[in-house]
C-alpha cells in the first residue's frame, strides 16, 4: 500500500516528529488517523504500512506500540447491558 494511502493526512508522520509524545496522545492521533481513512481502505494493511515505514526503525517510540496494538483483535465485551441482558437473566 502506498505510504499517501496509508496516512492520507500525514498524523502518523506527524506524530514521530513530534518530541515528547506521550502514549495517550499517540492514542488519540491513532483515533484520528482511522476515522481520516477513505471508505473500503484495508485498515490492518494500512497499519502494518505504517509500521514497515515508521516503526521498524524506532521501535521505542510510543506510536510505535499504538500502531502495534491497532493489529490486535478488539476485546470481547465484557456484559450485555440493558433489555438483552436483563431477559437473559430471566428477570
Amino acid at each position: 500500500m502506498e505510504l499517501s494511502l496509508a496516512d492520507p493526512k500525514g498524523l502518523i508522520r506527524e506524530s514521530y516528529a513530534i518530541e515528547g509524545i506521550t502514549a495517550g496522545e499517540c492514542r488519540s492521533i491513532f483515533l484520528d488517523w482511522a476515522l481520516s481513512l477513505a471508505a473500503g481502505t484495508d485498515t490492518p494493511e494500512a497499519v502494518r504500512a505504517l509500521i514497515a515505514h515508521y516503526a521498524l526503525d524506532r521501535p521505542g517510540h510510543p506510536m510505535s506500540a499504538v500502531l502495534a496494538d491497532g493489529l490486535k483483535p478488539a476485546p470481547r465485551p465484557a456484559r450485555r447491558g440493558g433489555r438483552a441482558a436483563r431477559v437473559a437473566d430471566g428477570a
